[in-house]
């Protein structure tokens, strides 16, 4: 007889959960006619909208990037002095650069920062990034900013490379021969100075 009861009071308790889940599912059901619209959390009507569907239709919307958002890097290389710096903080090494110097006036930078060297390579993994801003911060013409855009997902990891230079390959071919031909140049002259003074 207790079996026969507990056995039935279990069965109503199963029954109580199970309409109770379902009546919530159905409220869920009725106030999903309703759509949040897509604002940030900042926004003063975020937090009054408690009822609708919060699914957002993604790419068609989106909810706003913060401002202090970290997402993909990018180099504006007009504006890159080619100093290292980022190459050198990056705690992952995502960033590879490689610099020749110019042997002529290759102008000046937006914030008037004269420009000496060329940037045959300045590549960004990003697949590496670990979004730290370090490199950012350290940029002393804020060249390297990270930017809004947070959906760059690649099929190829190869694809997550992001190159920025000013010059191509065979264009740095011939700086570099300039180069050793002015620092040649610069030693015979050193040289025949010394020669003259010891005669002198």
């Amino acid at each position: 007889m207790k079996e026969a009861l507990r056995n039935k009071t279990g069965f109503g308790y199963v029954v109580k959960s199970l309409l109770s889940g379902l009546g919530l599912t159905w409220k869920h059901f009725k106030n999903a006619r309703n759509r949040r619209t897509p604002e940030y959390v900042s926004d003063e009507n975020y937090f009054k909208q408690p009822d609708g569907m919060a699914t957002l239709k993604y790419p068609y919307e989106a909810l706003p990037v913060p401002d202090n958002g970290r997402y993909r890097l990018h180099n504006e290389i007009d504006d890159c002095i080619v100093c290292d710096l980022c190459a050198k903080i990056c705690p992952v090494n995502c960033i590879t650069i490689e610099s020749v110097k110019a042997t002529e006036d290759i102008g000046m930078t937006s914030d008037g920062t004269k420009k000496r060297l060329f940037a045959p390579v300045f590549d960004i993994d990003m697949a590496k990034c670990c979004y730290c801003g370090l490199c950012t911060t350290v940029c002393p013409t804020d060249c390297l900013t990270m930017t809004p855009v947070y959906d760059f997902s690649e099929v190829d990891i190869k694809n997550m490379v992001y190159h920025f230079t000013d010059i191509t390959p065979e264009q740095a071919e011939e700086k570099k021969q300039l180069l050793a031909r002015q620092q040649e140049e610069m030693a015979a002259a050193k040289a025949a100075a010394l020669a003259a003074r010891k005669q002198g």
